[in-house]
């Protein structure tokens, strides 16, 4: 049988490799056993990836020195790799998580926009994910949080390559609860009786509460959203505990609800006097520093720890947003709307993103280098001494060198699309090359006020110079000498990208809704709440839970 043809991306990253002569291989192996050889000289590496929602740049306080919140997050920091020019795959939920765990963008994997507790579907079938992979190379695999991949049938996190599932299918304001917390709007509680009027608000989920899931099942609905911070923390200690009893190496992907809305107070809140942005940022840090202690309990410097976001804050959300440190996007700001969130300004994808690996990853280390959620899914391939999927072609890149210190040379160029500003919804709207960013849609996207901001195309591109212009304010003379110089450079790039996308097997996400699909744990009650024991006696194992519903 002849080896695969290797179908590479248009960076390089290829889908299949060639036969390598046994040298290649010898090399290879040698290679691997240096980098692991501080992990016990055999085995691969643990990987923990933690996904914060909605967080800002500027909410990492070793980022943004306005930020005294997170002094966990900035332990990591000075003990590992800070990365400070790294990137969101879109600036929306559903199709930031589908890059992450794909490698590819939302015009390949078919994720384009969020989808809905109605729907059908979810991460196409053909596509695989890096839990797939990991578990084929012998990996025990957990997801713990946010999934809103798809949660009907075989899109459940289950079917995607997950041993473990811990949390809820969609964005945690998906659905009512008893203490709906701080939301811009307000939103109400769940009804309690059949005889209730039931309040109808824009943007609030009011007839069917959240489900909260332990694998297939639902074990709480609606969720207490007060208590979910520590439940992740238990299951994600157990998950590490369990797996590294087992002997084999694991994958835990957490997936905070924090910053998303709605947020709430922690007891006892900090004196910080930062409001309760400010008190449930302190609860994240937390988290994060106690899922570190965890694992470095169980062998410090055999678990590669990630930190990231999956776009920037929701600026319509007001006070109840995160901060965006530098990347304001001041051009769009001037004519109105939103240059966070669903955006392809900075503030939209620019991120937070630490790495922690003791002994492998240098201490105290900051990168420029440009980096994406993106190439989490070849990078840890490549550290399990697994192949990538055949067929396909990848946006991510294999940055291991990066992450180790032996290079600070990421991508050439990283594409942006469209996460539900102006344009079509996938799209790619803006390309950056170098410290060049090139926009050829703005607008469309809530401010704080109100205002969207014109949709407004652009060709040529407006072009700014990020080493100039952080604020993305003043864009580069059309006329200008440096504007005719890189004009061809990013026009070419911008071509090249699409015929690659164009020539590329694409896969198309079913966004059908059906109401059937909603998780309910019991439908003849209002707003589908389980009866029972209270929320509060539930316990974290499995042990002596009272089955609610099997999807």
């Amino acid at each position: 049988m002849k080896p695969p043809v290797p179908q590479c991306g248009w960076e390089g990253t290829c889908g299949t490799m060639g036969t390598p002569s046994p040298r290649a291989v010898l090399v290879l192996v040698v290679v691997l056993v240096g980098l692991w050889a501080p992990c016990g000289g055999h085995g691969q590496p643990n990987f923990i990836v933690i996904l914060a929602d909605d967080v800002g740049w500027g909410d990492l306080g070793a980022n943004w020195a306005e930020t005294k919140e997170t002094p966990h997050l900035d332990q990591l920091a000075a003990e590992g790799t800070r990365f400070v020019d790294f990137h969101s795959a879109a600036s929306t939920c559903s199709p930031s998580r589908a890059s992450l765990l794909t490698g590819r963008l939302g015009v390949r994997n078919g994720v384009t926009h969020n989808f809905a507790i109605t729907s059908v579907g979810g991460l196409p079938l053909n596509e695989t994910t890096l839990a797939e992979v990991l578990q084929e190379a012998g990996y025990s695999t957990g997801a713990i949080g946010k999934w809103h991949l798809g949660h009907h049938g075989r899109h459940h996190p289950n079917s995607r390559g997950f041993d473990y599932y811990f949390g809820i299918p969609y964005s945690h304001d998906m659905g009512c609860t008893d203490n709906p917390g701080y939301n811009v709007p307000p939103c109400p509680p769940c009804p309690r009786h059949g005889a209730a009027r039931r309040v109808a608000r824009k943007d609030c989920y009011t007839e069917v509460a959240l489900p909260l899931l332990e694998n297939i099942t639902i074990v709480q609905q609606p969720v207490a959203l007060g208590s979910l911070a520590g439940r992740y923390a238990e299951e994600a200690a157990r998950f590490i505990r369990r797996a590294s009893k087992s002997g084999r190496p694991f994958f835990l992907y957490l997936a905070l609800a924090h910053m998303h809305v709605p947020l709430w107070d922690p007891q006892p809140a900090p004196a910080s006097g930062s409001g309760i942005y400010g008190a449930s940022l302190s609860e994240m840090d937390a988290l994060v520093g106690r899922i570190k202690e965890v694992a470095d309990s169980h062998g410090k410097g055999n678990t590669l720890l990630w930190f990231t976001g999956d776009n920037g804050p929701w600026a319509q959300k007001c006070e109840l947003a995160g901060r965006l440190g530098p990347f304001v996007g001041a051009w769009q700001r001037q004519r109105g709307g939103s240059s966070a969130k669903q955006t392809t300004w900075e503030g939209g994808h620019r991120v937070p993103a630490v790495v922690y690996w003791p002994g492998h990853v240098p201490a105290g280390r900051t990168s420029r280098a440009l980096l994406s959620t993106l190439d989490i899914f070849p990078t840890l391939v490549a550290l399990a001494g697994a192949a990538l999927p055949p067929n396909r072609r990848f946006d991510g890149l294999d940055v291991s060198p990066v992450l180790l210190g032996q290079s600070d040379e990421g991508h050439k160029v990283l594409l942006h699309p469209n996460s539900g500003a102006a344009g079509k919804v996938g799209e790619i709207e803006a390309l950056r090359l170098a410290q060049y960013k090139a926009f050829y849609t703005t607008g469309g996207a809530m401010a704080c006020d109100g205002s969207t901001g014109p949709a407004e195309h652009h060709q040529p591109p407006l072009i700014f110079n990020l080493d100039h212009d952080v604020q993305e304010q003043e864009p580069l003379d059309m006329a200008s000498r440096e504007y005719q110089a890189v004009l061809p450079m990013i026009s070419r790039a911008y071509a090249q990208a699409l015929e690659d996308i164009a020539a590329d097997n694409v896969s198309v996400a079913d966004y059908s809704k059906d109401p059937a699909v909603i998780p309910c744990c019991n439908a003849q009650h209002v707003a589908c709440r389980c009866r029972g024991a209270p929320a509060a006696a539930l316990g974290f194992h499995t042990e002596g839970r009272t089955t609610r519903l099997c999807l």
